[in-house]
């Protein structure tokens, strides 16, 4: 009987927030096709020269009532796709797994830290240093990956290596061997060898630290790995997100809008193509949408199938009231839930660490961030426990390693807002 409650009891939760997300697309769209009415009608007024300031001001609030509508869907799907921790009650099945959640709760709890170093010292870990925390268990570890990766745009978009050094070098090729085509009895000239080189990506430590209260830590009622994994994951994932778009790769990853940009016609490897809007700070009055297909034609074909548009949301607010040739909106909101929001069919990833629109920004990107950018994680999350620095409070300094930088410069392409 108790076994069924229980079940029911975590079924209906679930059940209720997939009701909440279906109830705010079903507002998202509907509030959309508002947006598009008026933002109709106040075109036709533009052409036939009598703008009316109220249709403006109506367009502006119906668009900012779907950037809050299409904020909240994200959260709340968000939400939804974040993965839970382990059940209450359940465990590790395996017995090394079981014995280190074990020592490292009891090390949380009571700073008991005698079974976590035997455990460590045995196993030799990698990562492993007392003097700097003790690593958590590989559930929660890889939990907040997932949770990261849900969380930081780029992160979710990106190539991520796991490492267990403090630096990857990953070979690329300069020049070539010469190919071409013989006949079946044709003579073969000898090939030139290929040139090759390295890109080196350095992990840099990114540190959180949350506090506790003692009755906290004291409540076996209480998930410690749920509770800490909640106090980090967004702290993470916000340093992350800034550091992956304009990072300066001292201490941190180097971010994209932070390497070298030439205009695309003029590009090389080891520098990022860019195509002007022709207008310094903005769109260009007639066709502004023009400038969004040379960005995506700008991109070679190879990379295109798998590529994203990156922007904050107010620049995806202005983008909104743009139309092509047969009248049809050029932003399109999700689908159905658990999607995202698409671009001239392509879909279109919110990062908050994108740039406003202004002269000579850098505020929209277009590529395959797979094959573009590169994030590499050392492998284990250290904790310290630190009753000490701030009581009554208990202080758990949380470091991981992570670096990042653009592997392949051909597969991004930017947006800038400039006259050339």
């Amino acid at each position: 009987m108790g076994a069924h409650a229980g079940t029911a009891s975590s079924v209906v939760p679930e059940h209720k927030a997939g009701i909440a997300v279906r109830d705010e697309f079903d507002e998202l769209r509907a509030t959309f096709e508002q947006f598009k009415a008026a933002n109709d009608e106040r075109l036709a007024a533009i052409e036939r020269r009598r703008p009316d300031p109220l249709l403006e001001e109506k367009v502006e609030r119906i668009n900012a009532a779907v950037e809050t509508h299409n904020r909240r869907f994200d959260e709340m799907s968000l939400k939804q796709a974040r993965p839970a921790l382990e059940v209450r009650g359940r465990v590790p099945q395996d017995a090394a797994s079981r014995e280190h959640k074990s020592a490292f709760d009891l090390y949380v709890r009571s700073g008991e830290v005698g079974a976590l170093r035997a455990l460590e010292t045995k196993a030799m870990s990698v990562g492993s240093n007392p003097d700097g925390g003790y690593l958590v268990p590989p559930e929660l570890e890889n939990a907040i990956g997932e949770r990261l990766k849900n969380i930081s745009p780029i992160r979710a978009l990106a190539s991520v290596r796991v490492i267990s050094s403090t630096i990857y070098k990953k070979p690329f090729m300069v020049t070539g061997p010469a190919t071409g085509w013989v006949g079946e009895t044709d003579p073969r000239t000898q090939t030139a060898g290929a040139t090759l080189d390295a890109l080196s990506f350095p992990a840099m430590e990114l540190y959180a630290q949350p506090a506790a209260t003692q009755t906290l830590l004291e409540d076996s009622a209480v998930n410690l790995d749920e509770w800490l994994a909640g106090e980090i994951d967004q702290v993470f994932a916000e340093q992350e997100g800034t550091a992956f778009v304009t990072g300066d790769g001292v201490n941190k990853p180097k971010g994209f809008l932070a390497a070298t940009t030439v205009a695309n016609g003029s590009w090389t490897w080891g520098n990022i193509g860019y195509i002007a809007t022709g207008v310094a700070g903005g769109f260009p009055a007639s066709n502004p949408s023009d400038v969004l297909i040379d960005l995506i034609y700008a991109l070679r074909a190879g990379y295109r199938q798998g590529a994203y548009f990156v922007m904050n949301r107010k620049t995806q607010s202005t983008v909104r009231k743009f139309k092509d040739t047969t009248g049809n909106y050029l932003w399109q909101p999700p689908a159905q839930p658990g999607t995202t929001a698409s671009l001239i069919g392509f879909p279109l990833a919110d990062s908050e660490d994108m740039p406003d629109v202004a002269t000579g920004s850098l505020s929209i990107a277009f590529g395959d961030f797979k094959r573009g950018y590169l994030i590499v994680d050392r492998a284990g999350v250290r904790v310290l426990r630190d009753p000490y620095s701030a009581k009554p409070y208990v202080l758990f300094y949380t470091t991981k390693r992570v670096g990042g930088g653009v592997q392949d410069f051909d597969a991004i392409k930017l947006l800038k807002f400039s006259v050339s």
